[in-house]
């Protein structure tokens, strides 16, 4: 397995990733127009963030987006991990994991990048279990949002 920074030639990959990720967790069909707009607007505008894929065989079976927080209070920035999707027959082998743990590395190495954060959805037992696992915690912030549009 292979994890390194997507293609934009990788977009479509990349879109249907996050519609069947809409469908399987939030029961959500995604507008295809928009959301294919949305994945390309990150690789024209590398401040919106930057999408990362594992492979296996030259094949895409996993993706995420990493998005920037900066935080005043400890002058740096912050790696967000959103839009995670792994196709299922590759669930369970440890592809999120090795995706994280390339991501962790990064930031170990990058003194400018203080540490990761996610948000996930209230009722993704499966993906809290993973993210427990691994170290991470939902212990010190509660996520209020709210959306005009």
């Amino acid at each position: 397995m292979e994890i390194r920074k997507a293609h934009q030639s990788e977009l479509s990959t990349l879109a249907d990733f996050q519609q069947k990720m809409a469908k399987e967790t939030e029961g959500l069909e995604l507008n295809q127009e928009t959301l294919s707009k949305g994945v390309a607007a990150v690789f024209n505008d590398s401040n919106k963030g930057i999408y990362y894929v594992a492979t296996e065989d030259n094949t895409i079976i996993a993706s995420l987006l990493i998005t920037y927080e900066w935080s005043d209070w400890r002058n740096g920035q912050v790696y967000w991990i959103q839009s995670v999707y792994v196709l299922p027959e590759h669930r369970g082998k440890g592809v999120y994991k090795a995706m994280y743990l390339h991501l962790k590395n990064e930031v170990e190495q990058n003194p400018e990048i203080l540490g990761l954060r996610l948000y996930v959805e209230k009722d993704n037992a499966n993906a809290q279990k993973v993210y427990t696992k691994l170290g991470m915690d939902g212990q010190h912030y509660k996520m209020f949002e709210w959306f005009g549009k």
